[in-house]
């Protein structure tokens, strides 16, 4: 059976590339919305997160209806942390558009899932996006285009895949370059005849395959997925199996089942063969599962999505001020939050760490384990957090580290210290080049290296620099490096900063605090510009005396403390110190907070 009716679709390209802007204009051309109907702009980013920070996190479906044709249309993220949420749903689709902005060009997260998709042997239609910018470099990026796909090994059918120009802002698609159109209807046409239309045997025992997991208070968890065989109905009874783990399968029943439709879902009786549906009543359904007729259980395998490179601590919080500002502070209620988002994302893991209460969690990235730890504290959640740690190999009795893929973009003027800076951090130089006025280079760098660059990079680039990393693979042990140059300026006294002891405090360093802060002993508060920690006292108040003095009531001028959000804190700390994460503060402090304590472990540590 061929369904000539469908097409699912997804779009894959780097950060910034405009998917998700063009999937708001096949919504709107697909007619998702009413006559006169009021839209946002990315309307598919609907997590407070992603609209706050212009990303895509989560990979999501839509389905717009086009010359009589069903399109599904899946939506993914572009940043290299969420690969895992790519590699999953490539499984759901029999096409990708593969979205190259006009003037960056393919980056390094295009060649990853590009590599992806076509492992699995799907068409691609290459959309060149933001045709319209004056600094679009459309001839160039056309070539680029072409040099990634031959060094992917591209088939002569690949080779030969369509290639679009569009203003996904504008709505706006064309064949020609020089060009702009005046709608999408050439990139709609293109999806009509180039994708393949689904095809399965729809008269045999069913099968499909679950790609992602939804959550829904009212009907609990919800599984997503593509019917590959038979049909599916409401009030069905099937079994659940996976193609990797040893239990038995276990029997449901399927209580609702819908369809995407524009922005929302829409109940249905049945779905068959190429169907994306959702359905709720198996409880246990995890990502990989498959569904099976009862009398004929044949699960399918699932991709084998990329493995973790970095782990980070994730503790109770113990600090004096614990409790004071989250609702969920004990160790059964992180364990069972944490836990609960390894069903959702295939990309995490989560173990139990050294103590009974700290956790060991890990991600691709700094920003993967940031996005939660961000879910985390605003659900209420309050925990203790340590310094990311890359996870070594042993390979052939050697050890081997992960390295990543580092594409900067930068003014000219700042090449030097960049070079300078990722040089003494074991960076390889791979490429550099000449784009206008700017220079693009390419480094294979470890990625215990880039801890605490990122902050030093944009400082260095007067904020003007582009960097974008992607895992690269294990390489033998590059050897010890000091990335952190600065010490510590740590708060000797608990209570409430003062004028007067900031006053007297800044001179040792740059401060992260301001005045009527609370502080307790052991809390960092500064940066000291020699690489060792200096205790200070910023609860000092001025001693009142009889007699008055020259400069008495001269005003304290105090210079405007340094505010870390989440990922710069993460960046900054070492070893001996935790991010204390709660609702409303992020704190930076020492693991040991008794000053004395404190010392003797370091002494100790020194002798060692």
């Amino acid at each position: 059976m061929k369904r000539e009716d469908l097409r699912n679709i997804a779009i894959i390209a780097h950060v910034d590339h405009g998917k998700t802007t063009l999937v708001d204009g096949m919504l709107k051309q697909g007619g998702a919305y009413h006559e006169n109907q009021e839209t946002a702009d990315r309307v598919m980013d609907s997590g407070a997160l992603e609209r706050e920070r212009g990303i895509t996190i989560l990979a999501k479906n839509t389905a717009i209806e086009y010359n009589g044709v069903k399109i599904n249309v899946i939506d993914t993220p572009g940043h290299a942390d969420f690969s895992g949420e790519v590699e999953r749903i490539l499984k759901m689709v029999n096409g990708v558009i593969l979205l190259v902005d006009a003037a960056e060009g393919p980056m390094p997260q295009t060649r990853f899932v590009l590599q992806r998709a076509m492992e699995m042997g799907h068409r691609i239609i290459v959309v060149v996006n933001k045709i319209d910018r004056p600094d679009a470099r459309i001839e160039e990026v056309e070539e680029e285009v072409l040099e990634l796909l031959m060094d992917l090994d591209a088939t002569d059918e690949q080779l030969d895949s369509p290639m679009l120009f569009c203003c996904g802002r504008a709505g706006t698609a064309s064949l020609s370059p020089y060009e702009q159109g005046s709608d999408l209807r050439p990139l709609l046409d293109t999806i009509l005849e180039y994708i393949p239309a689904p095809e399965g045997a729809a008269e045999e025992p069913l099968q499909l395959l679950v790609s992602s997991i939804d959550y829904n208070d009212y009907v609990g968890r919800i599984g997503i997925g593509r019917v590959e065989r038979g049909s599916i109905r409401q009030n069905q009874d099937v079994m659940v199996a996976n193609y990797h783990a040893d239990g038995t399968p276990k029997r449901t029943r399927i209580v609702s089942l819908f369809q995407f439709e524009g922005l929302g879902r829409r109940q249905v009786e049945s779905a068959t063969v190429g169907d994306i549906v959702c359905f709720s009543g198996a409880t246990d359904i995890t990502i990989g599962d498959t569904l099976t007729a009862v009398d004929c259980v044949e699960p399918l395998p699932f991709v084998k999505v990329s493995e973790p490179t970095m782990e980070m601590t994730f503790s109770v919080n113990d600090s004096p001020f614990a409790g004071k500002e989250g609702k969920f502070v004990t160790t059964r209620q992180i364990r069972e939050r944490l836990y609960k988002e390894t069903l959702k994302d295939v990309s995490l893991r989560v173990s139990d760490g050294d103590t009974a209460d700290c956790f060991r969690v890990a991600g691709r990235g700094e920003m993967h384990i940031s996005i939660l730890i961000e879910n985390m504290r605003r659900e209420g959640y309050e925990l203790c957090c340590s310094m990311p740690r890359v996870l070594f190999k042993e390979i052939d009795g050697k050890l081997h580290e992960p390295m990543e893929r580092v594409s900067i973009d930068v003014p000219d003027e700042a090449v030097g210290a960049v070079v300078q800076k990722l040089g003494a951090r074991k960076g390889e130089l791979l490429e550099m080049g000449k784009v206008g006025s700017r220079t693009k280079i390419e480094y294979v760098i470890p990625t215990r290296c880039l801890f605490g660059y990122r902050s030093e990079f944009m400082t260095d680039t007067k904020g003007e620099g582009v960097m974008n990393t992607l895992f690269d693979g294990y390489q033998p042990f590059k050897g010890e490096v000091v990335t952190r140059y600065t010490g510590s300026l740590i708060a000797s006294e608990a209570g409430e900063a003062t004028s007067y002891g900031l006053f007297n405090a800044q001179d040792r360093g740059n401060m992260f605090i301001g005045v009527q802060t609370p502080v307790y002993e052991g809390m960092i508060v500064g940066e000291c510009p020699k690489q060792e920690d200096i205790s200070v006292n910023v609860c000092k108040k001025k001693h009142l005396t009889a007699i008055r003095s020259k400069g008495a009531d001269e005003a304290l001028i105090l210079t405007p403390p340094i505010i870390f959000s989440l990922e710069e804190a993460i960046d900054y700390i070492a070893e001996d110190e935790l991010i204390e994460v709660t609702p409303k503060s992020i704190r930076l402090r020492k693991k040991i907070l008794d000053t004395a304590t404190r010392l003797k472990a370091q002494a100790a540590a020194r002798r060692a």
